[in-house]
């Protein structure tokens, strides 16, 4: 499943397993470009592979979100001032759905997971320098639905990387699980579908 796939960042301890993958975080990893904070961050963890063309990925994410700002979750790079990275983020005491999109400078939207989420299933779909964010509100449901959390612009120019990352800017040791990874041609975004 995560096979043939390079690290930007290597963590310090981290496991591929047959179907699965089990990260552990290094201390203030992150990725993030001048909005607000005023700084760049470029240490995050980000296991990927190149992708030319559309394509849709997917990953379940299990995680133990204790501290302010850890997350993970799929991520698209064409290079340090641009990419975008979705997935669950620990914020205000809770666990939040949150998606960073960094053209030269980044931005970041949140939306409140359900309580009681104990993993997240999430979609990218790329078409051309669009990309639609979806995640799975009840994993496992019959006829379950996507549920759109945002569409955004990328500036991708050609190929780009594709994968599962995972942060902690505020300490070391968040332990991450990623399940059902798999990267796919597609066809183009449905918002409505």
């Amino acid at each position: 499943m995560f096979e043939d796939m390079e690290w930007l960042n290597e963590p310090p301890r981290w496991e591929n397993g047959a179907d699965s993958l089990s990260v552990e975080t290094a201390d203030a990893t992150d990725f993030w470009r001048e909005t607000h904070y005023g700084f760049t961050r470029d240490s995050g963890h980000f296991l990927y592979r190149e992708v030319e063309d559309d394509f849709v990925v997917t990953a379940t994410v299990l995680g133990g979100f204790t501290s302010l700002y850890d997350q993970a979750g799929l991520m698209i790079r064409s290079d340090e001032r641009t990419w975008l990275k979705a997935g669950v983020e620990y914020s205000d005491g809770a666990l939040q759905l949150s998606t960073v999109i960094t053209n030269g400078t980044s931005d970041w939207s949140l939306s409140p997971l359900e309580a009681g989420r104990d993993a997240v299933t999430l979609r990218l779909t790329r078409q051309a320098n669009a990309v639609h964010v979806q995640y799975l509100k009840h994993p496992g449901l019959a006829g379950q639905q996507w549920t759109s959390l945002r569409l955004g612009y990328l500036q991708l120019n050609g190929p780009c990387q594709v994968g599962v990352m995972a942060c902690s800017p505020e300490r070391g040791g968040l332990h991450v699980g990623f399940t059902d990874f798999s990267i796919r041609p597609s066809a183009g975004i449905d918002l409505h579908s």
